[in-house]
């Protein structure tokens, strides 16, 4: 299986944003082992055996000290104690003890997997190069032997430096150079740039003049500052002569030697500085000669100070060092004016040191940042690698075997991982695994969690050159899942062959946004993998990573088929928790078998589920036990025995007979009956342990709900307690008598049922096969009085009548106060004994069931219960209705207010548990149906504001139109049922002789009901009435439509829903001028309002005469009075003489009498 990842992304998947179906894991006494905070203890775990031990190993990839998580590998025994501590291995430190660099946050322990030596294989996939001012990531791994002692380091993609130099300067140390200081000053500064290390540069320091002296070899000093020192340190030499070919020669032949520290495949640069010709210059040719034989690049600096302070002509000088610089002089040679203008060469002469060519090959930069052991994977000759660095971020894999290691060059997945799609970092080698096709090809797997947001899994073939051929690939279906962060292949049957893989998307978001996480099963086939549906987790919505873990694990359930683990270590607030799932055939079974929570191991563990292992047995019980990671933790989790007990029953005597008593229980005859109870116990594991079992059963007597029958002797109950002792292969029986209780019951058997558990479950032993029962049961059936052959034929007659008769063409009618309906039956029994007789009763949903009444003396009990709405169930003289018996019943039903149907029905149904001929089964059904309408109980009502109306002559009043007047229309419906489809028709004479109008509808108000009005008058309905003349109105009493036009207004009511109404205002205005004409004294005008039934409607049925009224509007006449002339000249004369009296009377209290201003003062 593909296991491991980088920290940063693991932790990344695991921090971002229990103990269910009990089965053989043993939860209760878990072995816990914890680690130093802050260390990622339980990141990884693997079980492992060593030095006669069985061990938990525990990787802690942060473990180390703040700024330097050099990581390690912690090592814990598994024994007797429940809890102990772990000792860490120190892999940092047996890993680097032969490296001379020293690299920082490493992370050992983010992968741990056991090797085919019996060993163990860890990983840091941050190690890093150091080259220059970069840092590679390359990773490394480390294989350890079973006794904890470094087999190798594995490291293929690290490569050597384009820094890994061995440079000497060959300093001219002469007379003519000064001052001396500025040469030290130029060495201290050029030495600085260098990155001076065992793996990148090497200085050594040659100086001559007439002699040439190592000042000191490439290997004395191994950092910067102390060959700055050095440097600062350096005296010079001093001489009459400038010896240069020597002083090459010497520092290509011996300087660059490995026994002066020269390293090989380094590349060799010579830095030469001297101020004048050489005196030997014969001999420069030989030298370069030597040099070039030796890969020797030379850098040349001619000093000029010593031919300006001497105005000499330095041509010579210069085309000498030219000559040894190597080609080209633009990059190989520098001249300077004197020995303080050399510390301007200083930088270009470090750019152009560090700009040469000292790569490797064609992948020195494409794996530089490789992390190799993200993911590892056992094969069978090597190791398949995953690097999700190489490439920019790309990823790749990397095999490594007997025949050398083997990577993929970068366009040999060009079709799967597009170049085009730049930087977008798909992280392929996440998780590394392979399977075994039924066709016998092996497929290695490689993930790609960050493929275009999806995640992709690749299956390919590859060989040795590192070429590949992909065969498939399988897509994630949700943005940011992180589909193929584990894969794990599951051989299920044990063939050898893959069956089944099983690929997580631990941040699949399902219901409520929660990270669910989802994990896929795809079938192996002979050549391509098939989807076949996911695993089911917890139903919760939360927060969980399902999946961020997956282990396939030797069967634990003993089936023969091997199981999968699956960790969801965010569940329950980031308690954790871990999934069992049974393989079975070729396939793992989706719904889990066993969740063991965090939570319900009471130790506080957090991220419980992060790790898994599972492959050996660590307490050597022959089982394998499971091993998981938590933060900070480590969980050693057993596996129990698995064990099949099955239980028999047998009785004597075999049946029940209570007319032969054997037996007397408290002084009275009865029937006893001796039952025998047997065990034996299997197992499909062996185990030197647990050679007996204790069973510990209930023996009970009949099901509870049912009265009592029989009962126990040694403790007269229904039910026994009791407890034995089996050995493994073997069968153990015991015994307990019970006699039986009169009883009228004797039809229904006594059932006797054992329901069995171990006595020590809670107990490390074995549990119970969940597959078989843990209950047996017998019955013992009553001896039957049927005759010879024990058989009971019967023959069920069923009669049924209603009370009500009406069929389609005349329908019988529901009205108020008549809503009952009587069905009465006769059931006979012609034959023999009918045992546990029942009748079945269906009706119509339009009835409502109100009582069964048993007619006469019958001594046949029958009692019934609800089957549904529309069904009962009356059992009929139980247990048993005798031969020839008979029973006369009513069935009462009312009709229902809510449901209505236009036929009603009944049907009866008479069963037995005794045998009945199919002759006569025909006569065991009765129906009994009618069709039904329904008379609503509706009540009409109207009222008018104007009864009586009084026309005036022609003159005295100025309109033709009367005001408005509204005429009110209820309909109520005062049953109990909704009624529809009605119609209300208003006949309203409106028009006489010559359509000439005297009454017009002007409005209708109406709420939900729609109402026309037609632009015509009708005549009743008779073609021969002739329309009312003015002049007539004399002679005539009422008018209405047989002698008048009328408007008739139809208004229909499609739904009044019980207690409530429907009203209809009708507004109408008197047109004065058709009654101004005639003579009359009062004429009655007489509407009619009628409520019917819609003809398509024939459920409904309303009587004619009950639903009219009528509305009577009341026309006076009034007449002019003629007043005498006498009277009104006698009217006129009185009101002068009353007026004349009134002023004499004023005029004599002096009413009309003013003073004048003044005279009342002159009066004071």
């Amino acid at each position: 299986m593909g296991t491991s990842g980088c920290l940063a992304g693991r932790l990344l998947l695991l921090l971002l944003p229990g103990l269910g179906i009990p089965f053989n894991i043993d939860v209760k006494r878990p072995q816990i082992f914890r680690g130093p905070q802050e260390a990622q203890f339980g990141y990884k775990v693997l079980q492992f055996t060593a030095q006669g031990q069985k061990w938990m190993l525990v990787g802690a990839p942060w473990d180390g000290t703040e700024g330097d998580r050099k990581g390690d590998v912690y090592k814990c025994i598994v024994g007797e104690r429940k809890n102990s501590t772990c000792a860490k291995i120190n892999i940092g430190d047996m890993a680097l003890q032969n490296i001379s660099r020293q690299t920082k946050n490493m992370h050992f322990g983010m992968t741990l997997m056991a090797n085919k030596d019996d060993g163990f294989v860890t990983c840091a996939p941050l190690w890093s190069q150091e080259c220059g001012t970069s840092m590679y990531s390359t990773g490394i791994c480390t294989s350890v032997d079973r006794d904890f002692r470094l087999v190798e380091n594995i490291a293929p993609t690290a490569q050597r430096c384009s820094t890994y130099m061995d440079i000497v300067i060959v300093l001219d140390g002469s007379n003519s150079i000064y001052p001396w200081y500025e040469v030290q000053n130029f060495l201290s500064n050029i030495l600085s740039k260098f990155f001076i290390d065992p793996e990148q540069i090497q200085v050594g320091v040659l100086q001559y003049s007439e002699v040439a002296v190592h000042e000191w070899t490439l290997k004395d000093y191994q950092t910067a500052e102390e060959v700055i020192e050095a440097a600062q340190n350096i005296s010079r030499q001093e001489g009459l002569e400038t010896r240069t070919a020597s002083a090459i020669h010497k520092a290509c032949t011996e300087a660059f030697s490995p026994e002066r520290g020269g390293r090989e495949g380094a590349t060799k640069l010579m830095i030469v500085l001297t101020d004048g010709e050489s005196h030997d210059g014969e001999e420069l040719k030989d030298a370069l000669e030597e040099c070039e034989e030796r890969n020797v690049t030379r850098y040349a600096i001619a000093v000029l100070g010593h031919y300006i302070r001497r105005q000499k002509d330095p041509n010579s000088f210069i085309n000498e060092i030219k000559y040894i610089a190597s080609d080209p002089d633009e990059k190989y040679f520098f001249n300077v004016t004197d020995e303080a203008a050399l510390n301007d060469i200083v930088d270009s002469l470090g750019d152009r040191i560090f700009s040469l060519e000292g790569s490797r090959e064609y992948n020195s930069f494409e794996l530089e940042m490789s992390q190799i052991g993200f993911s590892t994977h056992l094969l069978e000759d090597g190791i398949l690698f995953g690097m999700v660095g190489a490439y920019d971020w790309d990823g790749s894999v990397l095999k490594e075997g007997r025949l050398g290691w083997a990577t993929p060059p970068r366009g040999a997945l060009e079709k799967e991982f597009p170049r085009k799609l730049k930087n977008h970092a798909a992280y392929l080698g996440y998780a590394v695994s392979s399977v075994r096709l039924r066709s016998g090809r092996r497929l290695y797997l490689a993930s790609a969690p960050r493929f275009q947001h999806k995640g992709k899994v690749i299956l390919f073939e590859m060989n040795g050159d590192g070429s590949v051929a992909i065969s498939q690939a399988l897509t994630g279906d949700q943005i940011g899942s992180y589909f193929g962060s584990e894969v794990c292949p599951v051989d299920v049957n044990g063939d050898g062959i893959t069956d089944v893989l099983l690929v997580a998307a631990p941040m699949y978001l399902g219901p409520q946004n929660k990270e669910t996480g989802r994990v896929y099963l795809y079938r192996v086939g002979q050549s391509l993998l098939a989807f076949n549906g996911t695993l089911l987790p917890d139903l919760k919505p939360q927060d969980a990573r399902f999946g961020y873990s997956l282990l396939a694990v030797p069967d634990l359930n003993h089936d023969s088929f091997n199981d999968v683990v699956v960790g969801a270590p965010l569940e329950d607030n980031h308690q954790g928790a871990v999934y069992l799932y049974h393989g079975y055939r070729t396939t793992v079974l989706p719904r889990f078998k066993q969740r063991i929570e965090s939570a319900g191991l009471r130790w506080g563990l957090r991220y419980f589920g992060r790790s898994l292992d599972g492959q050996i047995d660590v307490d050597g019980d022959g089982l394998v036990d499971l091993a998981v990671g938590a933060q900070d933790a480590a969980v050693v989790l057993r596996s129990r025995r698995i064990v099949q007990i099955n239980a028999s029953i047998s009785v004597n005597p075999p049946s029940i007979n209570v007319i032969q008593k054997n037996c007397q229980r408290s002084g009275k005859e009865s029937l006893c009956v001796t039952a025998s109870f047997c065990f034996s116990v299997s197992s499909r594991s062996l185990s030197p342990r647990d050679s007996h079992l204790s069973i510990k059963y209930n023996v009970s007597l009949d099901d509870r709900k049912f009265g009592t029958r029989a009962v126990f002797d040694s403790s007269s109950q229904k039910l026994l307690q009791k407890r034995t002792r089996v050995a493994m292969g073997r069968t153990a029986c015991s015994t307990a008598r019970f006699h039986v209780i009169d009883t009228s019951d004797y039809l229904r058997p006594v059932a006797i049922a054992v329901k069995f558990a171990l006595s020590d479950a809670e107990l490390p032993g074995p549990v119970l096969d969940e597959k078989l029962p843990t209950t047996a049961k017998k019955l013992v059936p009553f001896f039957k009085d049927c005759g010879e052959d024990d058989e009971c034929v019967t023959d069920l007659v069923l009669q049924a009548e209603m009370d009500i008769n009406g069929s389609r063409q005349k329908p019988h009618v529901i009205r108020k106060g008549k809503r009952k309906m009587v069905v009465d039956v006769l059931l006979e029994n012609k034959k023999e004994n009918a045992y546990n007789t029942t009748l079945q009763i269906w009706f119509s949903r339009s009835l409502h069931f109100s009582s069964l009444v048993l007619k006469g003396e019958n001594p046949v009990k029958m009692e019934c219960s609800i089957s549904s709405a529309q069904a009962r169930t009356c059992s009929v003289s139980y247990p048993v209705f005798r031969s020839l018996a008979k029973v006369a019943f009513a069935l009462e039903f009312e009709f229902s207010c809510s449901s209505l149907l236009s036929q009603v029905q009944v049907k009866l149904t008479a069963n037995s548990d005794s045998s009945e001929s199919n002759q006569t089964l025909t006569d065991n059904t009765a129906r009994a149906a009618a069709f039904v309408s329904y008379e609503p109980d509706l009540f009409l009502t109207s009222e008018s504001t104007l009864n009586r109306y009084e026309v005036h002559p022609v003159g005295t009043f100025p309109s033709d139109m009367s005001p408005e007047f509204r005429t009110t229309i209820k309909v109520q419906n005062l049953g109990c049922y909704m009624v529809a489809n009605l119609s209300l028709l208003m006949a309203l004479p409106a028009t006489g002789y010559q359509e000439r109008e005297f009454l017009s509808v002007t409005r209708i108000l109406t709420d939900n009901v729609t109402c026309s009005l037609p632009s015509h008058t009708e005549f009743g309905g008779a073609s021969s009435v002739i329309p009312l003349h003015p002049e007539e109105l004399a002679h005539t009493e009422k008018v209405n439509c047989t002698n008048a036009g009328c408007q008739v207004v139809t208004c229909q009511l499609q739904r009044i829903e019980r207690n409530s109404e429907v009203t209809i205002h009708l507004l109408r205005a008197v047109r004065n001028e058709f009654f101004r004409r005639a003579k009359f004294k009062t004429v009655k005008i007489i509407s009619s309002i009628t409520l019917t039934v819609q003809e398509e409607d024939n459920l409904f049925l309303l009587p004619k005469a009950a639903h009219r009224r009528e509305v009577v509007l009341e026309i006076i006449q009034s007449k002019l009075v003629p007043i005498s002339l006498w009277i009104l000249i006698g009217s006129i004369l009185g009101g002068l003489l009353l007026l004349a009296m009134v002023i004499i009377f004023l005029w004599k209290l002096g009413f009309f009498t003013h003073k004048k201003p003044g005279e009342g003062e002159k009066e004071e």
